[in-house]
C-alpha cells in the first residue's frame, strides 16, 4: 500500500513528524517497509537562482560562445560564458551557480565547477529547460518574465513538488487501511490513547448537498441475482474534459499513478483518499436513462475501455444500459461508455459488489484492478453515498459544470452491524496483559466501535462498516493490543507450558539417517518448487496432472507428477552456469488426480550428472554411471536394514534400462538412465542418472525391521580370489544369487574386481575374476575349511549358471 505524507496529513488536526508517522504506523499493525522522498522535478531546482543579463559579448576564440555578465543579486555580477543562440541583454534567465547539482532530462547529474571555456573564465551556467529537468527542449535558454525578483530561487516559480512516500506492507485483514482516511484513521486513535489529545478525523465529507437541478433522471434496478449489496449514482453536466489541476496530477504522481483527465483523476483521487472505487460513464452512453445491473450472459462477448475483447461468464456481474453491458461492475469499464474529451454528461457511480465474484471475475480475466482489490477485502457500504456527494462536489470544482440529478440510492438489504462480545479475562488470557476496561472502551471508540452494551466482566460492541474483518473476540484483542502497542506487553519471569509429545519420531530419524548418509556419499540436498510446467509432461503424466485454475505464471501451471521434472529444471539451471558436476538429493512430493480423486506421495529423488570429483594430478576423474546409481540406492536400503529384490526394465518412452529394487513385489527404489528425448526438454546435453524412492514404502518396510549389531570377529579374514568363465548373458546379480544359494555361513562378502572379454575365450564367454571373504567369530580358519568352503561355491556357480573355473 502507497501512502503520501503529504496527503495524509490532510486528515490529522495537527501535523505530525514523518518519522513518528513512521512508528506509528509500525506499531498499529501498518508496517512501514520503506520511506522515499519524492520530487515531480528531480533536484527541486535547488541552487538554480533568477539573473538578469547585463552584457553579452562575442567570446574572443570561439564564434559560437557568447560571454555574458548576469546580476544575481550578489556583490558583482558574474561572469558566465554561453552557447545559447538567443541570449540577449535584459533577458531575465535561469542561473546555475557553483556548486550547483543540475538533473537534466536525460543523462546524469552534474556539478557546476568554476572552469575557464577557451581560455575565459565562466563562473556558472545559463540553463535550457531539458537542463534543470522541467522539459525536453534544447532549442536556447530559459527566458523568464522579468515581473520575477533577480537572485530569488527558481523552485519559487516553477513550485516543484516534494513528498515522502511510505510504502505500507499491508496485511490481507486491514482492508480499513487502503486508503489515506483508514491510515489516518490509526493514527489518530493511536494518538488520542498515548497522548490523550481528543483529535477527530478530519473527513471531507460534505455536510450539505443540493443538486443545481433536476433536470436529468434515471433509473436504477437491480435484477435478481445482481450481487450487488449497494448502488448509488448522480448525474454531472456541463462538464469540460480535459487536463488535471496541476495539484491533482502532484497527488497521483507521488503514489505512482499516472494523470489521465480531470474526470478519471478525480475518481482515482477519492478510491485512495476514502477506499471506495468510482466509475464515471458517459451519460449519453446511458441509453434510455437506465441503469440495469444483473449477471451476465454465459460466453457473451465484451470490449473492454483498452479496446480488447473478453468473453464473459456467468459469475461476472454487469452494469448494463437499457440495451447492452457498460461495465464489468466493480473492475473494468467497457469501451462504448468511457469518457472521453467529447463528453460533457457524466453519470457517477459508487456501488458495493459481491467481493466473492469480483475476485472470481478478477482472477479470471487477469484484471487486478485497484477497485478489484479493494472490493474483493470489503468497503465500507455505510458510506457509498457519503462519498459519492464528495466525489460530485469535488469533480464539479476541477471539471465545471453543475449536479442535475438528484442522487439515486438502491440499498435492498440495509446491514444491521456486527455485534462481538468480548470477557476481560479471555482479553487478559490471550494478549497477555491486564487491562483497565475504561482503557479498552477508550480503544475502540477511537476506532469507530460502539459500546452496546457495558458489563462488569464482559464489553459487547458494535463493528463500524470500515471493518468488515472484524467478526470474533480475537479479532478485538487485536485491536486493542495493537492500538496499545505490542511493545507494552510485559514479558513474564516464567512462563508455564505442557511439553509436546514426539509424534511420527522414528520416520524423522530414518529421514534424518538417509539424509546424511546421502551427504557422506557426496550428495547436496535441494529443494525445488512442486510446481511446474505442463509443457513438458508426457500424455500419461499430463492425464494425471493437476493442473492450477490460478497459475502463478505461463509456464508454471501445474503440480508436479513426477521430482524428476523439478530436478532437471535444477540440473539445467546449473549447467547453464557451468556447473556440470552435480549430486543432487531431495525430498518431496509429487502430485496425481484420477477420476476426481487427489492424492499426494512423498519421495526421496537423486539426480546424479557429471564426474563423482574433480581431477586432479594423481586422482584422474570417474564420471558418474548406472552402478554409481545403483550403488547409491543399494546403501539406501542396506541402511534401512531393508532386505530387497530386483528387477530390470527396458525400453520405456521416458526412460531406459530401469533398475526396480523391490519388497514383495512392490517397487522401492527405480535406477533409471534418462532417456536424450526427455533430456532434450530441458536443454541437457549430458547424461542424467535418476533415482527415485517410494520413501513411504521405505518408511513403511524400515519399521518392520529390527537392525541388530554384532561385533567385529576378532580373528583373521581369509580372502580367496577365483575367476570363472561364464556367458555372456550371465550377470553379477546370477553369480551373487548363486553364490547365495549354496549357504556357505562362513562367507562374508564377496567382491567383483575384474570383468574381461576377449576372442580368444570365445565368442559367447566372458571372465569374471571375484574375492570370496571368509571369516568365523569363533576361531581362526583353517585352509582346509576355507577350501571346502571355495569347492562348494564352485560346484553350486556350475551346477546354476553354467561357470567354468579358470586357471
Amino acid at each position: 500500500m502507497t501512502i503520501s505524507y503529504n496527503w495524509l496529513l490532510q486528515y490529522l488536526p495537527e501535523p505530525i513528524d514523518i518519522d513518528k508517522i513512521s512508528r506509528i504506523l509500525t506499531a498499529v499493525g501498518l508496517e512501514v517497509e520503506s520511506i522515499t522522498p519524492y520530487e515531480n522535478i528531480k533536484g527541486s531546482l535547488q541552487g538554480l537562482v533568477v539573473g538578469k543579463v547585463l552584457s553579452c559579448i562575442q567570446h574572443p576564440d570561439a564564434d559560437k560562445l557568447k560571454v555574458t555578465n548576469v546580476d544575481v543579486a550578489l556583490a558583482e555580477p558574474l561572469q558566465i560564458v554561453c552557447g545559447a543562440t538567443n541570449v540577449a541583454v535584459n533577458q531575465y534567465v535561469v542561473v546555475a551557480t557553483i556548486g550547483t547539482t543540475l538533473y537534466p532530462t536525460t543523462g546524469e547529474a552534474f556539478k557546476i565547477k568554476k572552469s575557464k571555456i577557451r581560455g575565459v573564465e565562466s563562473q556558472g551556467m545559463l540553463c535550457a529547460e531539458d537542463e534543470i529537468g522541467i522539459g525536453n527542449s534544447h532549442a536556447g535558454i530559459l527566458v523568464l518574465p522579468t515581473t520575477l525578483t533577480i537572485g530569488s530561487p527558481i523552485a519559487d516559480y516553477y513550485k516543484p513538488y516534494t513528498d515522502s512516500i511510505i510504502e505500507i506492507g499491508l496485511t490481507p485483514n486491514h482492508m480499513d487501511a487502503q486508503s489515506h482516511i483508514g491510515v489516518a484513521r490509526d493514527v489518530i486513535a493511536y494518538y488520542n490513547h498515548h497522548n490523550k489529545t481528543g483529535w477527530q478525523l478530519k473527513t471531507p465529507y460534505p455536510s450539505v448537498f443540493k443538486p443545481d437541478s433536476k433536470e436529468d433522471s434515471f433509473t436504477l434496478t437491480l435484477a435478481p441475482g445482481a450481487q450487488c449489496e449497494r448502488y448509488s449514482a448522480v448525474v454531472i453536466s456541463n462538464v469540460t474534459v480535459a487536463t488535471s489541476p496541476v495539484w491533482l496530477q502532484h497527488k497521483l504522481q507521488a503514489i505512482g499513478l499516472r494523470p489521465i483527465n480531470n474526470v478519471v483523476d478525480a475518481t482515482n483521487y477519492v478510491l485512495h483518499e476514502t477506499g471506495q472505487p468510482l466509475h464515471a460513464f458517459d451519460y449519453n452512453a446511458v441509453t434510455g436513462q437506465q441503469i440495469l445491473v444483473q449477471p451476465a450472459t454465459q460466453g457473451q462477448a465484451f470490449t473492454k475501455l483498452d479496446g480488447k475483447n473478453i468473453t464473459l461468464t456467468a459469475n461476472d456481474i454487469m452494469v448494463c444500459n437499457s440495451t447492452e453491458p457498460m461495465c464489468i461492475g466493480g473492475i473494468y469499464g467497457g469501451a462504448t461508455s468511457g469518457v472521453t474529451t467529447a463528453t460533457t454528461r457524466i453519470l457517477l457511480e459508487s456501488a458495493i459488489f459481491n467481493p466473492t465474484l469480483i475476485r472470481k471475475t478478477s482472477l479470471h480475466h487477469g484484471l487486478r484492478t485497484d477497485a478489484a482489490i479493494r472490493f474483493e477485502k470489503g468497503v465500507d457500504i455505510s458510506n457509498t453515498v457519503n462519498i459519492l456527494k464528495h466525489a460530485a462536489l469535488l469533480i464539479k470544482e476541477i471539471v465545471g459544470g453543475n449536479i442535475t440529478s438528484d442522487v439515486i440510492d438502491i440499498y435492498p438489504e440495509p446491514k444491521a452491524k456486527v455485534s462481538v462480545s468480548i470477557k476481560y479475562h479471555y482479553l487478559k488470557k490471550l494478549s497477555g496483559k491486564n487491562y483497565h476496561p475504561e482503557t479498552v472502551k477508550h480503544i475502540l471508540q477511537y476506532l469507530g466501535f460502539e459500546i452496546s452494551k457495558d458489563g462488569i466482566d464482559e464489553l459487547t460492541v458494535l463493528v463500524p462498516y470500515h471493518k468488515t474483518d472484524i467478526t470474533i473476540p480475537a479479532d478485538l484483542v487485536e485491536e486493542i493490543m495493537r492500538i496499545d502497542g505490542l511493545d507494552n506487553i510485559e514479558i513474564p519471569k516464567s512462563i508455564t507450558i505442557t511439553p509436546q509429545i514426539a509424534t511420527n519420531n522414528e520416520a524423522l530419524k530414518l529421514k534424518e539417517k538417509i539424509a546424511q548418509t546421502l551427504v557422506g556419499c557426496g550428495l547436496q540436498e535441494i529443494l525445488t518448487n512442486s510446481i511446474t510446467n505442463s509443457a513438458n509432461n508426457t500424455p500419461e503424466q499430463q492425464a494425471l496432472a493437476v493442473v492450477m485454475l490460478n497459475n502463478l505464471a505461463e509456464n508454471l501451471n501445474a503440480l508436479r507428477v513426477s521430482m524428476l521434472q523439478t530436478g532437471l529444471a535444477s540440473i539445467a539451471h546449473n549447467i547453464n552456469r557451468k556447473n556440470n558436476n552435480l549430486q543432487f538429493f531431495e525430498f518431496g512430493r509429487v502430485y496425481h488426480h484420477s477420476n476426481q480423486q487427489y492424492t499426494e506421495q512423498e519421495q526421496l529423488a537423486i539426480y546424479l550428472t557429471g564426474n563423482t570429483a574433480v581431477p586432479n594430478w594423481n586422482s584422474p576423474t570417474q564420471a558418474v554411471s548406472i552402478y554409481t546409481a545403483k550403488m547409491i540406492a543399494e546403501k539406501i536400503l542396506h541402511s534401512c536394514g531393508v532386505t530387497f529384490t530386483t528387477t530390470v526394465s527396458e525400453g520405456k518412452c521416458i526412460y531406459h534400462n530401469e533398475k526396480i529394487y523391490e519388497v514383495e513385489k512392490k517397487p522401492l527404489i527405480t535406477v533409471q538412465a534418462i532417456a536424450k528425448n526427455t533430456l532434450k526438454l530441458y536443454d541437457v546435453k549430458q547424461p542424467v542418472y535418476y533415482i527415485e524412492c517410494d520413501w513411504q514404502s521405505i518408511t513403511t518396510q524400515a519399521s518392520k525391521v529390527t537392525i541388530t549389531y554384532t561385533e567385529p570377529s576378532k580373528y583373521p579374514l581369509v580372502q580367496r580370489d577365483i575367476a570363472l568363465l561364464v556367458s555372456t548373458t550371465t550377470t553379477y546379480s546370477h553369480i551373487q544369487a548363486a553364490i547365495e544359494k549354496a549357504n556357505v555361513k562362513k562367507l562374508s562378502s564377496i567382491n567383483l574386481f575384474d570383468v574381461f572379454v576377449n576372442a580368444k575365450l570365445g565368442d559367447d564367454k566372458k571372465s569374471m575374476a571375484l574375492t570370496l571373504t571368509f571369516t568365523d567369530t569363533d576361531k581362526t580358519l583353517t585352509d582346509k575349511e576355507v577350501d571346502g568352503f571355495v569347492q562348494k561355491i564352485i560346484s553350486n556357480l556350475q551346477k546354476e549358471v553354467q561357470a567354468e573355473l579358470r586357471a
